[in-house]
């Protein structure tokens, strides 16, 4: 498999059949694109968002193409407490029994400023939504992962997580937090191989969040979310099984 290249994958029409897949931030962006995907292929997708009108928006596309019917479990990353996320997983528990996939995704950007400027409520608003709370969420759905014959567990990076640059503050350090995160639990796994964690980066995209990052850029010029997700598709199906602690790019 060392030539293989996952931006190129052609996923079967039947990938997913038959398995649960959790995706946060699936409202919009690269979430929805997921989460839309996902069912397109088979499984059965657990909407996880802050924003419930955004969910049942993908939800009823869901039900309009005819894929398999989705969950909604709504849960706002920067202000959930321990019986929140405890109440998310009891939720998919009782209703699946198991996680074949959960896909970290939702992420803010906050502000990007210098370190010696950057606000303090705004660092820890950030650090929480894309990494203590990444951690929490997994944290309470492992159980439910562990009970899976094969499940793929994927965290969302950034270029700025492995390099950092200037002015990406809060952001970059957050994403070098999820990429630490990724590879000690991939350690802690090593040799199981019903559970496999891995990175994905999906690069610059059209999104709402790049364009606040880079708001002179031409977004003509990017990809859509969807054209970046056969890497996800990949590391979710039976394809990519055993792979585990690697990190991979959506845009070669």
């Amino acid at each position: 498999m060392t030539d293989f290249d996952p931006t190129q994958y052609r996923p079967p029409a039947d990938l997913l059949a038959g398995r649960v897949i959790l995706v946060t931030g699936a409202g919009s962006g690269i979430g929805r694109a997921l989460a839309l995907a996902l069912a397109a292929h088979g499984a059965t997708v657990a909407l996880s968002g802050r924003s419930q009108k955004k969910l049942e928006r993908v939800y009823d596309e869901i039900q309009a193409a005819g894929h398999p019917q989705a969950a909604i479990v709504p849960l706002d990353l920067e202000n959930a407490l321990a019986p929140q996320y405890d109440a998310l997983a009891d939720a998919l528990g009782a209703e699946f029994g198991r996680l074949d996939g959960l896909v970290h995704n939702a992420a803010i950007l906050g502000t990007r400023a210098p370190i010696a400027h950057f606000d303090v409520p705004t660092w820890c608003r950030v650090l929480q939504v894309n990494l203590t709370a990444e951690f929490a969420l997994t944290q309470v759905c492992l159980p439910l992962l562990e009970k899976s014959a094969d499940a793929s567990l994927v965290y969302t990076t950034s270029s700025v997580g492995k390099v950092g640059r200037a002015y990406w503050g809060a952001y970059a350090v957050s994403k070098f937090g999820v990429e630490g995160l990724a590879q000690v639990l991939a350690h802690e796994y090593e040799g199981n191989e019903r559970l496999r964690i891995n990175l994905v980066n999906p690069g610059a995209m059209r999104t709402d969040m790049r364009a606040l990052a880079y708001p002179a850029e031409d977004a003509t010029q990017l990809k859509s979310p969807a054209e970046i997700l056969p890497t996800y598709l990949w590391l979710l199906g039976p394809a990519a099984r055993g792979v585990s602690g690697k990190r991979f790019d959506c845009q070669s």
